[in-house]
């Protein structure tokens, strides 16, 4: 069982636009931590704190196969995207339901780590992938909305009703 509660589309809360993280602190550090355990118990390959209904600037990412590269990002921001790549992608937010989303092939992202220093990451692959639908969430957004309106239709429908079921 994941240590956060995970909201799941369509909850509402998904679509709040997190605030920047002004003081790293004792909290925001617990919160990563947290995150990260949820996101590893998930399993998943990345969480933004608004998934876990706390709507700070804040994100964890684990893209490895031995799951020992965490990389908290705080108040990231895309800087350079290039090029397009497809990929299938999933959500923790959107439980079994994956889909094909075109995203930038290769991105630069800035962030603050855990001790407020500034940072850059050049991306490409699956961790370009995870770092943009994770911004994504922070700004609102599911990777759903990618999709058409009818398969947007057809997910909720079937996450409601899942959910209804599990009540």
């Amino acid at each position: 069982m994941p240590l956060l509660p995970i909201l799941r589309f369509p909850d509402p809360r998904l679509k709040i636009v997190a605030a920047a993280v002004e003081n790293i602190d004792h909290t925001i550090r617990r919160l990563a931590r947290d995150m990260a355990e949820t996101m590893y118990e998930a399993p998943g390959i990345g969480l933004a704190a608004t998934q876990v209904d706390v709507h700070k600037r804040l994100v964890v990412i684990d893209v490895s196969e031995t799951r020992d590269q965490l990389l908290v990002l705080i108040n990231p921001k895309l800087l350079e995207s290039q090029g397009v790549q497809v990929c299938e992608e999933g959500c923790l937010s959107v439980p079994g339901i994956y889909d094909k989303v075109e995203r930038a092939e290769s991105v630069v992202v800035g962030y603050l780590d855990l001790d407020g220093k500034a940072q850059t990451i050049a991306a490409d692959g699956m961790l370009a992938v995870c770092l943009q639908h994770e911004i994504e969430h922070l700004d609102g957004h599911v990777f759903v909305e990618h999709l058409s309106l009818l398969k947007q239709t057809r997910i909720k429908s079937k996450l409601l009703k899942q959910s209804r079921i599990t009540a």
